[in-house]
């Protein structure tokens, strides 16, 4: 069934019930009225044609007033007589008149399609520290009818100055809007308010929730808010950031893939001395293509700490005083020395990555640098039969032997005993991420130590 928007598909005592004695009214699904409801107009218009056809109901003073078909007020102690009917008005707010006012019901609707309407389902909090959130009375796309005050004999509450609603499933992009922040309110009342809200299948989580609780890999992936913050330096610049997380050396997207997890907890997920309340807490990271960027939120900045060093280059950081820049660290090209079979089978096999050329000295010469990678580690060691040993460089810093910074030329040796002989390769480090390096060692024949 469709939503209702005719007062012809409404009934006296099908799916209407009008209680002169106690002014309550009743909506009930039954006939044409389904969970689809009927919009707060339609409901209007057919109790005038019933007070006007009705010899019993105009003895009786007419239940409501309206402002304007999507807000109106129920006068002279009328009101619905339960949540149900209720929860099936759409497209409009009304409240509840006494001497002042009783109650305010706004309606809220979302615009925008949701990934699952069969499944997918909202949820709202009315105070910024609330940590019991309200879900919407139906999955889906939402148009449903929240109350926002009571007086003392309705609820006692006023929730007029903030409402937050939230799309969070697992595997799902997630979506949220501050209704008051964005639409710039000073307070709501009870009329509709419209607003975004969707969501869609997220190709980087590729994992359920059962499977990140039991993979050890995401256990110490952790998210700590400071209410001092904490300086981090970035391409030697210092930065504050109020919210830090521990990749605990973990590839991005199983940083991602947890902080969302977190995000959807009935729980505190601050893994400091501090409290948040996972669902409700704003998101921190957002994947644009392959690269993973971090969001200023109501609690400031956020910083990923421990990542993996091949992800240095797909960062970007929005501190506590983000204004639009991101801060990225300094580009570190990476690559792979590749051995062949003779280099991989002898025991004794070492490599060796040499400057080309450098101020202080040339391959070739006692004054002969050794390249460091990104944590200032000689690119040296066993070839301990790997095929291939990957590799850093720091680009936009490394200033070794004097050099200038820029693609590098570089002299990769390798030396076994028994199967491989002297092998020099010469090659360019680039500003990428494929600086691929073939070490192709001649077969030892003449090699004897009995």
């Amino acid at each position: 069934m469709a939503k209702i928007v005719d007062p012809d598909n409404l009934s006296q005592g099908v799916n209407v019930f009008i209680d002169t004695t106690a002014r309550t009214i009743a909506l009930v699904k039954a006939g044409l009225l389904s969970d689809d409801g009927v919009t707060l107009q339609t409901f209007y218009s057919f109790l005038k044609e019933q007070w006007r056809t009705d010899s019993l109901l105009i003895k009786f003073p007419f239940p409501m007033v309206p402002i304007t078909d999507e807000q109106m007020d129920f006068v002279d102690s009328w009101d619905f007589l339960d949540s149900t009917s209720r929860l099936l008005i759409r497209d409009g707010g009304w409240s509840v008149q006494g001497a002042a006012s009783e109650q305010e019901w706004t309606n809220i609707t979302t615009l925008g399609a949701f990934n699952d309407s069969n499944v997918d389902l909202a949820y709202y909090i009315q105070a910024a520290d609330q940590t019991n959130v309200a879900y919407f009375n139906l999955t889906g796309e939402v148009n449903q009818a929240v109350q926002i005050y009571g007086d003392a004999s309705n609820g006692n509450f006023n929730y007029r100055s903030y409402f937050k609603i939230f799309l969070r499933e697992e595997q799902k992009t997630y979506d949220a809007y501050n209704l008051l922040t964005e639409q710039n309110l000073s307070i709501l009342t009870y009329k509709k308010y419209a607003m975004p809200l969707s969501n869609g299948t997220d190709i980087k989580v590729t994992h359920t929730d059962l499977q990140i609780e039991g993979d050890a890999d995401y256990d110490n992936i952790t998210i700590t808010y400071y209410a001092v913050p904490q300086s981090r330096t970035i391409s030697a610049v210092a930065y504050d950031f109020s919210i830090i997380i521990d990749a605990d050396g973990k590839a991005k997207e199983l940083v991602y893939e947890k902080v969302q997890y977190l995000l959807r907890q009935q729980a505190d997920i601050d893994s400091g001395i501090g409290f948040k309340w996972g669902q409700t807490a704003d998101e921190l990271l957002q994947f644009i293509g392959d690269d993973l960027y971090t969001k200023l939120t109501v609690d400031g900045g956020v910083y990923i700490d421990n990542f993996a060093v091949a992800d240095t280059n797909s960062l970007f950081f929005a501190d506590d005083n983000f204004t639009g820049t991101y801060r990225a660290h300094a580009y570190v090209a990476t690559g792979s020395i590749n051995f062949n079979d003779n280099l991989q089978g002898d025991a004794y096999a070492k490599y060796w990555m040499f400057f080309t050329s450098v101020p202080s000295g040339d391959y070739g010469t006692a004054n002969a640098i050794i390249v460091e990678d990104a944590t200032a580690v000689q690119i040296t060691g066993d070839v301990n039969a790997q095929a291939s040993v990957a590799f850093t460089f720091d680009y936009d810093n490394n200033v070794q032997g004097g050099r200038s910074l820029g693609a590098a030329p570089v002299t990769v040796v390798a030396i076994g005993l028994s199967t491989a002989q002297f092998v020099r390769v010469t090659s360019t480090l680039a500003r990428t991420k494929t600086n691929n390096i073939s070490v192709v060692a001649p077969l030892e024949r003449n090699y004897s130590n009995p």
